[in-house]
């Protein structure tokens, strides 16, 4: 009966200190889901018209590839200003210059009438947009514990797949009605809505007005990893955690991207569907990006309960994610447009539960001061691989008029990206910055 009372006990001190805990990092959660929410709703309005400027404008396969190059050039060479700028300023003024940035540029596409204006306002949005994940993920490992980390990292970078799906939903309807130039002056809007909120709610754990004392510990509870100057780049280059986390980005990063870029063309080539028809399989694929993006960073969670350690859990969730992907390169040979709907649903999911592990890997490895700097090399690498594979594609789409070698690098670079993962930082070994 004592015992019975004890345990009784134990649950309703359990039960109160959890209500006391807060939810304000979830809250900042939320914000940062916004903010990506809006940035991939920026980026993806180029591709959606694609078949619309190359009746307009007269653009051509590998012109669309100079234009998307020239965007992800810029982001591979923001990124590591952007981190470092981040790492610098503090997140709360870094995002909101950021977010001003890349929303003055994406709605300057207005403005541009030729493959070359366009390519110049492409580069000024790659330039913006760089910013955000350095900050999100800087933000993350301010705001939470490692245990939550990649939890709370899923489901930020969930808002990637929200604004891919959102951007297919609105831009037709707009350019149908009133022209394409309208279309790239529809988020600003909620660009500065954005900016006024975070302004006026984000702060510090350590300075936020509503903060309980209980999650503020629960927060910090690695106590140990703490605050200090930021760490030069020529230092973070030297340390083989960092090219664990560069490399893999280098590799699958792309991938992301050309989905992003080339799913409205694959679409339309394959399947002749025009403006109006795009959205639904457009809509379809990034739903399921969305769930895989959260599941993602829930699903080291079940390998714990395995037995296996935080970073086994998390190396395996990433291992289960690649394999995910392998089906994809079958794509080119269907003539089934629902199938190949369901292949990239399913390819797109385990992306982003292959990324929202693979942007937690930082935290787990490197100070948090450092992590800005080691998110924006890694984006960095990611952004001059996109680079490569968006001028690949345009080419060898202008000469074959097939995607059969883009899905068969689709379909492998998961895995080769993890085995570099594991030869270089096996168990995701922290490092120690003597600052």
């Amino acid at each position: 009966m004592a015992d019975g009372q004890a345990t009784s006990a134990r649950a309703d001190e359990e039960s109160f200190l959890g209500t006391r805990l807060g939810r304000v990092r979830w809250t900042i959660c939320a914000m940062l889901f916004a903010a990506t929410s809006i940035n991939y709703m920026d980026r993806q309005v180029i591709s959606i018209l694609k078949p619309t400027l190359m009746r307009s404008i007269g653009m051509t396969e590998i012109g669309y590839g100079h234009i998307t190059a020239a965007f992800m050039l810029a982001y591979a060479l923001g990124l590591l200003a952007a981190g470092r700028f981040v790492d610098k300023v503090g997140t709360r003024i870094g995002y909101m210059v950021i977010m001003a940035v890349w929303s003055l540029s994406a709605m300057g596409h207005a403005l541009a009438n030729t493959v070359l204006e366009f390519g110049v306002a492409r580069f000024s949005l790659g330039l913006g947009e760089s910013g955000n994940f350095p900050a999100a993920i800087k933000t993350v490992a301010e705001w939470f514990p490692q245990s939550e980390r990649s939890l709370a990292t899923g489901i930020f970078n969930s808002g990637a797949n929200l604004g891919a799906i959102l951007a297919p939903a609105i831009v037709p309807w707009i350019t149908i009605r009133y022209g394409w130039h309208a279309a790239f002056l529809a988020t600003g809007g909620f660009s500065a809505l954005w900016i006024i909120l975070w302004y006026n709610k984000y702060r510090k754990p350590s300075d936020h007005p509503t903060l309980t004392g209980a999650e503020l510990r629960h927060i910090y509870q690695e106590a140990a990893e703490q605050m200090g100057p930021s760490t030069p780049w020529a230092r973070l280059l030297g340390h083989r955690q960092t090219w664990a986390f560069a490399v893999p980005k280098f590799l699958t990063d792309p991938i992301w991207w050309f989905f992003l870029f080339y799913l409205p063309s694959f679409f339309s080539d394959k399947f002749h569907l025009d403006l109006s028809h795009l959205g639904l399989p457009l809509i379809i694929v990034y739903s399921a990006s969305t769930v895989g993006s959260i599941a993602g960073g829930w699903l080291p969670s079940p390998f714990r309960q395995f037995g296996l350690s935080a970073t086994n859990a998390r190396l395996s969730a990433m291992l289960f994610c690649a394999c995910m992907v392998v089906p994809v390169f079958l794509i080119n040979y269907l003539h089934s447009e629902w199938v190949a709907i369901g292949l990239l649903s399913v390819a797109a999911a385990a992306h982003q539960g292959w990324s929202a592990n693979l942007l937690t890997t930082p935290s787990d490895m490197f100070p948090r001061t450092a992590v800005g700097s080691v998110t924006g090399i890694g984006g960095m690498a990611g952004a001059a691989g996109g680079a490569l594979m968006t001028n690949y594609a345009g080419y060898i789409l202008q000469l074959t008029h097939s995607y059969a070698s883009l899905f068969a690098i689709a379909a492998s670079a998961y895995l080769v990206a993890l085995a570099i993962i594991m030869m270089l930082a096996p168990g995701l070994k922290k490092v120690e910055l003597n600052l």
